[in-house]
């Protein structure tokens, strides 16, 4: 297994726009963590097709590699980018591959594999069952100049996002801000504890530009797309793991994944 310093930056590709906006954002991380860009694409054929077609669907493969290498490397140059075609489902091989990565990154809309499966139910089963932080980037959506923004609440996948979140807005200089959201009881109160949580982060990075904000309202995730219109990246835990997408994540990663107009980090 990789040293987990030397890990790369994992993206899936596929032929759509959103996955190529993930390749150029994670080309972008890959270059900060000074890592390889592993590039992979998941392919299933049937077995009725003659064998010329299946070769025909694989030069179309390499060709969406290629197409993804250029533009990592016209992204930033100089990564270090590396390709892979593997053949088997993409929920299942990109969990594989996770296992060796320090991230991953997909796009949110698209084919995953040959078969027609949108990506979208692959991006939701992969952030949900990783074992390593997901960040989905829509495709069609200009780069924001916003903070980082991260949901927080009392979960210990929530201390991991805020800990994801505090390091990644001082590598890169970012503005963070920490919300969290109630509906009942004290607010003053929920407001220290958050400013208390986020003094001890402030501590370790003193040079870090860091906001807290409590919100009310019942919905986290209307919550934190509401007090920073503008962000460049939703931080979210998760909460727990299993077989079925969608009750692992928790309404707010479920919405922000579905909704959010700039990339999303799922981390556990």
């Amino acid at each position: 297994m990789t040293a987990p310093a030397h890990r790369p930056v994992l993206a899936g590709v596929d032929a759509s726009e959103a996955s190529f906006a993930a390749v150029r954002w994670a080309a972008e991380e890959a270059m900060r963590r000074d890592v390889t860009l592993r590039l992979v694409h998941a392919s299933v054929f049937d077995d009725t097709p003659p064998r010329a077609h299946e070769e025909l669907l694989l030069e179309h493969v390499h060709r969406w590699l290629r197409r993804a290498a250029d533009i990592a490397r016209e992204q930033v140059p100089g990564v270090r980018v590396e390709t892979a075609v593997r053949l088997g489902l993409a929920v299942d091989l990109l969990l594989e591959e996770a296992a060796d990565a320090a991230l991953v990154v997909l796009g949110s809309h698209g084919l995953g594999g040959l078969r027609g499966a949108l990506i979208g139910s692959v991006a939701l089963r992969v952030a949900a069952e990783a074992p390593c932080p997901v960040v989905v980037v829509p495709g069609h959506r200009p780069a924001r100049k916003g903070p980082i923004v991260v949901g927080i609440d009392r979960t210990e996948s929530s201390e991991h996002a805020l800990r994801f979140a505090v390091e990644t807005a001082a590598a890169t200089r970012a503005r963070l801000l920490v919300v969290h959201a109630w509906h009942a009881g004290d607010g003053v109160a929920e407001q220290y504890e958050l400013e208390t949580r986020v003094a001890a982060w402030q501590g370790k990075y003193p040079d870090l530009e860091v906001f807290s904000q409590v919100v009310r309202d019942r919905v986290p995730a209307r919550a934190v797309q509401h007090v920073a219109p503008d962000a460049r990246l939703f931080v979210v835990g998760t909460r727990g793991r299993g077989p079925v997408a969608g009750g692992v994540l928790g309404s707010t990663g479920n919405a922000l994944l579905a909704h959010a107009a700039c990339p999303v980090a799922v981390v556990h």
